[in-house]
């Protein structure tokens, strides 16, 4: 059963009844919804355990169903924060729901067993006084102020508006028209969720007098204290063109040794016992990170797919392999390191690697070209340049990459 899978991955932090859940699980397929606001222009993997939540209700049988914000992207959870969130106007969301869309739609067989819904449909046609009328009468005040995530809000210096407010109602009115809509029956979401989700439960409840359910997945955190999905150029995003997928498969091939298996278990597909198998080889030799490398690998080819856990692998070697390099590799690290067009005929000239450094912007003269040269400070091509009248080739005839000191590097291409 998929609450044994849940519990083996550490993946349930609040649930509803777990007698009458299981029960109800054991009587056949369940819809299973979960919300995605669309505050930016991409998920970030911080978004991945409960979109991959989904996945597993899917993958066990049941019938998931994703909910795209667009109507709760205007207003803003409360949830988890200290202030306001800034509101999106209609063509900023349509926008971030486009990409957020497509994103929900890869990992979720959309169209056939699995669904994706927009609570806009229901919710722009409905005046104010229909939505206290029929809304606003099925939850207390009482109620409300309960919720942790609304109390931590009143309590804290900002405090919380209206709009912020009723945030709770929405998200509990979704629960209704999906019950109602599609016979879901059940509702998931991050752990800060836990009061929105109560809320709808209890709504269904009084609407149609029947039992509604809830699960949880905690919020992931990193050991070394740090916030997950976060790197030192800020949140790590699920669109290629936010984060590139070299730089996602590195994020995750940092991974510290004592976040390894609890990653494993939670952001990849791999079945419990092959993560053990993972584990089992890392721990015999944990200086080959074999927990890292297949991390990297499993989230990247489950967002980006094999092809670019390939160039990722390809770029990195290229960088930091330190052995042979080729042109696929190069051509790998486009889009990665710095580029600039250059003629073949570069190769030709009596200071030839100078005037390379020159194109390149690595030095920013003669001068300082042949100074840095005769300190040992530049590689082309991977290879140490001895003195000012060495020569070399483009790789393949198109690229020449070219490194000053331990970090500076640049790729030149013939024709770009």
């Amino acid at each position: 059963m998929i609450l044994d899978d849940l519990k083996a991955r550490g993946l349930i932090q609040d649930h509803t009844d777990e007698v009458a859940l299981r029960a109800r699980l054991s009587n056949g397929p369940i819809t299973v919804y979960c919300g995605f606001d669309p505050t930016a222009d991409s998920l970030h993997v911080g978004n991945l355990v409960p979109l991959l939540l989904l996945r597993r209700f899917q993958d066990h049988g049941h019938r998931p169903i994703a909910l795209a914000g667009g109507a709760t992207g205007m207003i803003g959870d409360p949830s988890g924060r200290s202030e306001e969130r800034n509101l999106l106007d209609d063509t900023t969301i349509d926008r971030n729901l486009e990409v957020i869309k497509v994103q929900l739609g890869s990992l979720l067989d959309i169209g056939g067993v699995a669904r994706m819904v927009d609570n806009r449909d229901w919710m722009v046609n409905k005046t104010a006084l229909e939505f206290l009328r029929d809304v606003g009468k099925l939850i207390t005040i009482n109620t409300m102020l309960a919720k942790e995530s609304i109390r931590t809000r009143l309590e804290g210096e900002h405090g919380i508006s209206y709009t912020e407010f009723s945030y709770m109602l929405l998200q509990a009115n979704d629960f209704v028209e999906l019950f109602d809509g599609y016979g879901c029956e059940m509702q998931v979401g991050g752990s800060d969720q836990w009061g929105n989700i109560t809320a709808g439960i209890d709504m269904v409840r009084r609407r149609f007098s029947t039992p509604a359910f809830g699960l949880t997945v905690p919020l992931i955190t990193r050991a070394d204290g740090a916030k997950f999905g976060k790197s030192a150029e800020g949140a790590v995003y699920l669109s290629p063109t936010r984060t590139l997928p070299y730089e996602f498969h590195q994020y995750f091939l940092r991974t510290d040794d004592r976040d390894a298996e609890r990653f494993l278990l939670q952001l990849t597909l791999l079945s419990v016992r092959e993560v053990a198998a993972i584990m089992s080889a890392h721990n015999d030799a944990p200086e080959q990170r074999h927990a890292q490398s297949a991390l990297a690998d499993g989230v990247t080819e489950l967002i980006h797919g094999p092809g670019e856990v390939r160039k990722a692998k390809l770029a990195a070697g290229a960088l930091f392999g330190g052995g042979h390099l080729d042109a696929e590799g190069l051509d790998a690290l486009r889009g990665i390191v710095p580029e600039t067009a250059v003629e073949s005929s570069l190769v030709a000239g009596t200071d030839a690697v100078v005037d390379l450094l020159i194109a390149t912007g690595v030095c920013s003269s003669k001068g300082d070209a042949r100074r840095t040269i005769e300190q040992g400070g530049i590689r082309v091509n991977g290879e140490r340049v001895g003195s000012v009248d060495e020569s070399f080739s483009f790789i393949d005839g198109r690229f020449a990459l070219v490194q000053r000191g331990k970090k500076q590097r640049h790729l030149a291409v013939v024709g770009a």
